[in-house]
This record gives structure tokens, C-alpha cells and sequence, in this order.
């Protein structure tokens, strides 16, 4: 097969792996060595800077002896076959950033023979393109769970960012749709890799020619639409994962159905749960960056996020016992939890009412969307004139009201020049 026709199949079949993320990780260009890496950028997204960073995202090979349900590259899915040698691989990834094409590589792959022989073949990639062709770019490379842990290490030293698919919400789901893989065997090479970070971060400390393993971390990804977990079960697990395993990152992937299993939705008719995977994007973010914990945000009686509202927006709305908040009292944890006030805002206004007290104008200038805050918030003990006697239905109606331009509306269908009804 012509390396052309591999690489069209290869990339293709990755697609399905959520890699965009900036790359965590600063490195200059070094004499000798060929590219460099910054804090943000990957996949045509948009880094901190406003650079857009692109990756080539591919497969080592899509021949795989599993048979997950879920993916496109099972084995019993009639599809062309292909595989790129670690040579052909390597002088591809090196031409293309010649030419300004990429700035890294995004490197996963089917599983082929056993997990031991395909992680052979990514490292030997990866050791190519360090080592011969001197490149010092950012590579993810996605670890193949069942491997060797000598083999993941290795993996790890030339890679910057890993990751080990969890697949599935629970173990249930995975036993079901994907019988050749484990719990344990996905969670096994992530503690691995945190404990590799560590030991590195340790020896760095020390001596700084230290090898590094996997320096921008690690992350995961999860379909879900596929199986029946809720909202709350997903966000117990993402909690989960980053208290116990230090990831950077938990992706969510709305299901697509390519296969006609009767264990998955039916293809024809399902649409993708793009809208729910952009409401756990949210919970996620309120995780990480918000202090919230995932029992706050959801319990038994509310087990899904509203497809209606942002999570925090409807926190507050089932919380209204904690508002209104003073902003000029209230502590940074408290205007964290407001409505239209963001990490950057909450500095701003611990710094700008050192200065004096702070009124609704102010709080626009500070970066506050106040059409949110409007109805969370006091300023100098006072509301917005006219806000004090709203009712909660009311609150809510508006939010939903503002909500709704900022979502998709009905895809477009295009017509077909053969239909009945075409004009």
C-alpha cells in the first residue's frame, strides 16, 4: 500500500481521540534539535498567545485484535487494514513539520498482535524521531493498557503527555461492550504513570539532567450516549480519577454510532449527545477550577445535568439559601459560586475593593456577566432596583432565556439533487 493511501486510513480511523488540549508543557528550542514546545496549543486549537498548534493525529494501526462494540477499528468491522512501519512513521512526522504542517505528534494506535508488540512499535516511532532526527516537539502518545510497565516506562521518556483510555463509565458497561479489556487493566498503567511523573519530579529536584517521564502529564477519555450511566455516576468517576491519579484532563466523547450492535443505540436515527458532552465539559471545568465536588452539582434525586443551563447556574438556582452575596464582604471561595463570575473576575474584585467599595458598574468593568450575577448578588447591601422581589421561576426562566442563543440549533439538512421534493 502506498504511504499516501496508509497515511488517508490512518488518520481517519484517529479521529475518534480527543486531543484537543494545550500541550502543558514549556520547552525551548535547543541547539542541534529540531522544533519546540509551549504551554499552550494542539489539534488546531487555539493557544493562550492566540497561536493555533496543530498535531498530526494518527494510528500506528487500525488492525486490531479486540472487538470492542464501540469502535470503528474492531475486528469483526469489514474496513481496509493498514499499518505504518516506525521508519515510515517517523520521516513522515519530520517531513511534515519541515514543511510547517504540524508542531507535534499525536501517536495512538489499534492494538496489533498484543499490547507488548504494538508498544515496541510506538516506542521505536518515538525513539526515531527524538533521537536520529533530533526533534524536541511535543508528542502524546496514548499508552496500550496490558503492556509490559518496562514497556510504558519507555514509552513515557519519549513522550510528553500520555494517556490511557478509560473507554467506558463503569466496569459493567466494559465488560459488556469491550470483553477483552479490564478495569484493572486500564487502571494499572495509569497509577503507573503517575507514579512515573512523581519519581521524576523527585529525581529533577535533585540532579537536572534527569530523564523526564511524561513531563505535561497524563489524561483519559470516555465515550458516553453508548451505555446507561448518569450524569452523576460519570462526574463521581472524573472526581475520582484526578483525587487518585493526578490526570490533567478527563475528555468526554459523545458516542457515534458505527456499529450496528444490538448492545448500542440504533444507528439510524441516533443523534450524537454533543449537548450533554458540553454540559460535562462544564461540570468538569466547575471540578477543576471551582471547588466544586460532584455530589453538589448532582445528586440521587437530580442525577442528570439540566440540558436547559449550565451546571453552575443551575446550582445556584437549587441553592438559594446561599445568596445573595455581599461582593463586598464575601470571600473568594463565596464569589466563586455566583453565577457569572469567573476565576479571573473573583481575583479582580478581591484586588479592586482593597481600593474601595465596589457598585454594579464596577463589577461590568471587572469582567462580571452581570445579566447572570444580576440576581446572585449584593453590592454595598443592595440589589439591582427591582430584583428583590423576583421569583425563582422567574430567575430561571431568564437564564433559560439568555442560554438558549449560545446553543446549536437543528443541523441543516442538505438536500439531495435526486430527492422527490427537490425543486
Amino acid at each position: 500500500m502506498e504511504l499516501l493511501d496508509k497515511l488517508t486510513i490512518l488518520t481517519d480511523a484517529a479521529k475518534y481521540d480527543a486531543a484537543c488540549t494545550s500541550s502543558g508543557l514549556d520547552r525551548a528550542g535547543r541547539p542541534g534539535k529540531l522544533g519546540s514546545t509551549v504551554l499552550g496549543g494542539c489539534c488546531h486549537s487555539f493557544s493562550a498567545d492566540g497561536r493555533c498548534v496543530t498535531l498530526l493525529k494518527v494510528l500506528m494501526t487500525n488492525a486490531c485484535c479486540y472487538d470492542c462494540q464501540y469502535c470503528v477499528n474492531r475486528r469483526s468491522n469489514d474496513v481496509p487494514r493498514t499499518a505504518f512501519t516506525p521508519r515510515e512513521l517517523a520521516e513522515l512526522t519530520i517531513g511534515f513539520y519541515r514543511r510547517n504542517y504540524i508542531e507535534g505528534l499525536f501517536l495512538s494506535s489499534a492494538v496489533l498482535r498484543d499490547p507488548d508488540y504494538t508498544t515496541e512499535r510506538m516506542i521505536e516511532t518515538l525513539r526515531l524521531i527524538r533521537e536520529e532526527y533530533g526533534f524536541a516537539g511535543y508528542i502524546h502518545a496514548k499508552a496500550i493498557p496490558g503492556a509490559d510497565p518496562l514497556l510504558t516506562y519507555r514509552l513515557g521518556l519519549l513522550a510528553d503527555r500520555m494517556s490511557v483510555n478509560i473507554e467506558l463509565p463503569s466496569e459493567a458497561s466494559l465488560k459488556a461492550l469491550a470483553p477483552d479489556k479490564t478495569r484493572a487493566s486500564i487502571l494499572t498503567p495509569m497509577a503507573q504513570i503517575r507514579e512515573g511523573i512523581l519519581e521524576s519530579g523527585q529525581a529533577l529536584r535533585l540532579y537536572r539532567g534527569a530523564p523526564r517521564f511524561a513531563p505535561a502529564g497524563q489524561s483519559t477519555q470516555m465515550i458516553i450516549g453508548a451505555t446507561p450511566e448518569s450524569d452523576l455516576h460519570i462526574l463521581r468517576l472524573t472526581e475520582g480519577l484526578y483525587q487518585k491519579y493526578q490526570l490533567k484532563r478527563v475528555f468526554y466523547s459523545a458516542y457515534l454510532p458505527v456499529s450496528d450492535s444490538k448492545l448500542l443505540p440504533a444507528p439510524q436515527g441516533f443523534q450524537p449527545p454533543l449537548l450533554r458532552e458540553h454540559r460535562l465539559y462544564q461540570a468538569d471545568w466547575l471540578l477543576r477550577f471551582y471547588h466544586f465536588e460532584a455530589t453538589e452539582l448532582l445528586d440521587e434525586g437530580h442525577p442528570d445535568l439540566d440540558p436547559r443551563l449550565d451546571p453552575k447556574c443551575c446550582w445556584a438556582l437549587r441553592h438559594l439559601e446561599e445568596f445573595p452575596v455581599e461582593v463586598n464582604r464575601a470571600d473568594y471561595e463565596r464569589l466563586l459560586r455566583v453565577p457569572g463570575i469567573g476565576v479571573r473576575s473573583a481575583r479582580r474584585i478581591l484586588t479592586a475593593r482593597r481600593v474601595g467599595p465596589i457598585t454594579f458598574e464596577g463589577l461590568k468593568k471587572l469582567g462580571v456577566v452581570l445579566k447572570r450575577a444580576q440576581y446572585f448578588l449584593t453590592c454595598s447591601g443592595r440589589m439591582l432596583p427591582g430584583l428583590s422581589r423576583v421569583k425563582p421561576d422567574s430567575v430561571l426562566r431568564q437564564m433559560v432565556a439568555l442560554e438558549r442563543p449560545l446553543l446549536a440549533g437543528d443541523v441543516p439538512e442538505q438536500l439531495s439533487l435526486f430527492a422527490q421534493n427537490a425543486g
